[in-house]
């Protein structure tokens, strides 16, 4: 099964955990992309999908991510039968907005069928953790489906 790995950043710090995600996932096929250069028509059930989102300002997408999901507003394509999961990068110094673009990333998919599995990964960048480390940790634990199992989908 493929894996497809799309990054919302705006410092980049997304672009690095996706990375590093893609590197701890090397024993299956994947892809990475940067939301600004990916068509949310091209989203396909057959793929699983890690969407990696940072939060920017009082709690909204980052400038990478917004084209992408205004997009997916403005066409409202069926992802029905597409699987997901989400790491989301924030900072609790900002209270309640934390890790907010990764929340408003899962129910934009979720609102259009798309179902989120696994643990929604939240970095807390006020935390000695370094997202990369935790991003290698849940990757561990992500239940991408065999390829055996999308084929009897």
């Amino acid at each position: 099964m493929r894996v497809v790995i799309l990054f919302g950043s705006e410092m980049g710090t997304s672009e690095g955990v996706a990375e590093c995600l893609a590197d701890e996932l090397s024993a299956h096929d994947v892809s990475v992309y940067d939301m600004l250069d990916f068509d949310p028509g091209d989203l396909d059930p057959a793929d699983f999908h890690i969407i990696v989102c940072s939060t920017y300002g009082d709690g909204e997408l980052p400038t990478g991510a917004e084209p992408f999901f205004a997009l997916l507003d403005a066409t409202a394509p069926d992802l029905t039968g597409l699987q997901f999961a989400l790491f989301g990068l924030g900072d609790t110094v900002y209270g309640d907005s934390f890790n907010r673009g990764g929340e408003i990333a899962a129910e934009k998919l979720t609102a259009r069928g798309a179902t989120q599995v696994g643990d929604h990964a939240r970095h807390d960048a006020s935390t000695p953790v370094r997202a990369k480390d935790m991003a290698r940790e849940w990757a561990k634990g992500l239940p991408i489906p065999s390829a055996h199992a999308a084929l009897s989908r």
